[in-house]
């Protein structure tokens, strides 16, 4: 835990200038930052949400990140808020146990950016792009399997599963087959090897993405299990908000846009009444949504930053209800587990 020290207006100067977050604007619009209030910032990243809404009101900010490098370079911005920013490592799927450790039972907004961030995509040694020559790595925390532990232990009907469900690739049967007959011959540890391994079954037609983007995306998804914290980090803040805190959640890939657009409307309805059913007692409606369609980036947005393209942001309030539990696990693709794929358990 990273914390400074004294009291703070909401100006805020100090450190990780150089990135600005996709549709942050519109995401402090939506939690209606107010004085006094206290915000998460689950992904924290470069800390572009987190100085948004320091800068927004007087309020309170806790900063969660999984990737040590993000919170060590944290340290700027949490001396520069003056005790009114706190940062801590950890996976967003823990931020209801986060706020309590920091002494909040209940906050008025969470805010989730979900994906890889721009500055771990332009880290060559982190692994996660194909257009950086490095290690075959991809994990956002320092712990775990990698990308290249997948590669090399999957059998080929879960490397064909794993590439074709998270990263919605036609092609998944011919990239698993590929990367198999390439393993026999030799480890695969490069982002460069994996990506010249894909694009000799993958053809891509002009001006069309690289044909190893959706199995790179794959792997990161799988190796840092992003779906599962994802739904367990949606139900963490349906339990820690309080009532009218919202919820902000910018997604950039359709899968997790799908299961938050699907956990939004399981909280925010009632179930549909049969006349052939008794009606039996539901729960009422935990969140009430306050985005109908989700919200993208204007063409000025997308011009300055084209990785914007495929963002799409998702709000909601919470009500006084109480929270449904935990069924968003309900709403996900079902797929081996990473460590059964990694052990052999499956072969």
């Amino acid at each position: 835990m990273m914390a400074g020290s004294g009291s703070g207006s909401p100006a805020v100067a100090g450190g990780l200038v150089r990135h600005i977050p996709v549709l942050g604007g519109r995401a402090v619009e939506f939690l209606a930052v107010r004085p006094g209030g206290v915000y998460i910032d689950a992904t924290f990243g470069a800390g572009g949400f987190a100085r948004a809404l320091l800068a927004a009101a007087d309020c309170r900010v806790i900063g969660i990140d999984r990737d040590q490098t993000a919170i060590a370079q944290g340290a700027d911005l949490v001396a520069a808020a003056q005790g009114r920013l706190i940062l801590v490592e950890d996976r967003f799927s823990n931020l209801a146990a986060v706020a309590r450790a920091c002494g909040h039972d209940a906050v008025d907004g969470v805010v989730l950016d979900v994906g890889v961030s721009s500055m771990q995509l332009d880290e060559a040694e982190r692994g996660f792009s194909f257009r950086l020559d490095g290690p075959l790595d991809m994990r956002m925390g320092g712990s775990g399997p990698s990308a290249a532990d997948v590669v090399a232990h999957a059998t080929e009907r879960d490397l064909a599963a794993i590439i074709a469900t998270l990263g919605e690739e036609r092609h998944a049967r011919a990239v698993a087959r590929a990367i198999v007959a390439h393993r026999r011959e030799a480890p695969i540890r490069t982002t460069r090897a994996l990506a010249d391994i894909v694009a000799r079954v993958v053809h891509a037609r002009p001006g069309a993405i690289h044909p190893a983007t959706r199995t790179f995306q794959a792997l990161r998804m799988f190796v840092n299990e992003e779906l599962d914290e994802l739904a367990a980090a949606l139900a963490a803040a349906e339990t820690v908000l309080r009532p009218r805190g919202r919820l902000v959640v910018i997604a950039f890939h359709s899968l997790e846009d799908r299961l938050v657009k699907q956990f939004f409307a399981a909280r925010g309805r009632r179930p549909a009444a049969s006349r052939h059913v008794p009606e039996a007692p539901h729960a009422a409606p935990s969140l009430r949504i306050l985005t109908g369609r989700p919200i993208t980036p204007d063409d000025a947005e997308i011009a300055a930053n084209p990785r914007a393209r495929s963002a799409k942001l998702r709000a909601a309030e919470r009500t006084e209800a109480s929270p449904h539990g935990n069924a968003a696990a309900d709403l996900m693709p079902r797929l081996p587990a990473l460590a059964d794929v990694i052990s052999g358990a499956r072969r």
